[in-house]
C-alpha cells in the first residue's frame, strides 16, 4: 500500500519543464479563443433590420461549423508524456472512484437480496412442511376411511337394529301390562241374568288374549306386507275382534271376512 501512494505522489508532481510547456499551451489557447471572441463581437452589427432573419442566418452558421468540427479528428493538447500520464492518473481515480461507488451500491443490494432470498427459503420450507403434514393427514384419513367404513356402517347398524329390538320388547311388555291389567284373557262364567234363565254361557279355553291377537297383526305386517292379513278362526274372541274394528285399530278383508289385518297408520 506505501509503495502505490509513493508511486501516485511521484506521477502526480509534474517536473518544472513539463508544467512550463502546459502553461505555455494554455496561455496560446487562451489568446486564440480572445481572439476568436474579438472577431465574433466585430463580425455582429449594431443593429439589426431583420432580427429573425439574423436569427436564422446565425443558427445555419452555428450549423456548418458544428458539422466541420465533428469531422475534424481531436489532437492532444501537450505532447508531453509527463502531461499525458498525470492527465490519464487523475481521469483513472476519477473512475475508480465512480466504480467503488457503484461496487458498494451492488454490494448492499445484493446483501438485501441476500437477506430476502434467505427468508423465502424459510418460508417455502415451512409451508413444505405443512403441505407434507396436510398430505399425510390425508392420507391416514382415506386409510382409515377404506379400511372402517364398511366395518363401522355395519357395526353401527347392528347397533341400531339392536336398541330398535330392546325397544319393541319394552314396548312390548308395556303393551302386555296394560292389556292384562284393564283388558284380561276371558275366564268361564255364568252372568247373573243367565242363572235366572238358567242358559249358561261357556267360553272355548283356547281363546287367546288381546296381546296375542294384536302380536300376531304386528308380525303379519312386519313378515309379509304384500299379504298383511291373519285369518280369524276359534281362538280369537269376538269382542275383541269388534273393538279392534270398531276403534280403527284393524280392519276387515274387502272379499273376506273371517281375515283382517291392522290398519295402515300414516
Amino acid at each position: 500500500m506505501a509503495e502505490v501512494k509513493a508511486s501516485d505522489q511521484a506521477v502526480a508532481e509534474l517536473s518544472e519543464a513539463a508544467q512550463t510547456e502546459l502553461m505555455n499551451l494554455c496561455e496560446e489557447q487562451f489568446v486564440q479563443l480572445e481572439k476568436l471572441q474579438n472577431e465574433i463581437i466585430l463580425s455582429e452589427p449594431d443593429f439589426c433590420e431583420n432580427p429573425q432573419e439574423q436569427s436564422v442566418n446565425r443558427l445555419i452558421a452555428t450549423e456548418a461549423e458544428l458539422k466541420q468540427w465533428l469531422t475534424v479528428e481531436p489532437k492532444l493538447l501537450a505532447a508531453n508524456s509527463e502531461v499525458l500520464l498525470q492527465a490519464g492518473n487523475e481521469e483513472m481515480l476519477k473512475l475508480c472512484s465512480e466504480l467503488e461507488m457503484v461496487v458498494s451500491c451492488y454490494e448492499a443490494k445484493r446483501a438485501k437480496l441476500r437477506e430476502t432470498k434467505e427468508l423465502e427459503q424459510k418460508w417455502l420450507e415451512e409451508k413444505k412442511q405443512v403441505l407434507a403434514a396436510v398430505n399425510d393427514h390425508l392420507e391416514r384419513l382415506q386409510m382409515e376411511k377404506e379400511n372402517l367404513s364398511e366395518q363401522t356402517i355395519l357395526q353401527d347398524t347392528k347397533v341400531k337394529i339392536q336398541k330398535m329390538k330392546v325397544y319393541q320388547e319394552r314396548l312390548m311388555e308395556c303393551l302386555a301390562d296394560i292389556l292384562e291389567k284393564h283388558i284380561p284373557v276371558p275366564k268361564n262364567d255364568f252372568s247373573a241374568n243367565k242363572k235366572k234363565k238358567n242358559i249358561p254361557q261357556e267360553l272355548n279355553e283356547d281363546l287367546i288374549s288381546l296381546h296375542e291377537i294384536l302380536e300376531l297383526l304386528m308380525n303379519k305386517a312386519l313378515e309379509t306386507p304384500h299379504d298383511p292379513y291373519v285369518t280369524i278362526d276359534s281362538t280369537f274372541w269376538p269382542p275383541y275382534i269388534e273393538m279392534l274394528l270398531r276403534y280403527c285399530i284393524a280392519v276387515r278383508h274387502q272379499e273376506d271376512n273371517f281375515k283382517i289385518r291392522l290398519e295402515d297408520f300414516c
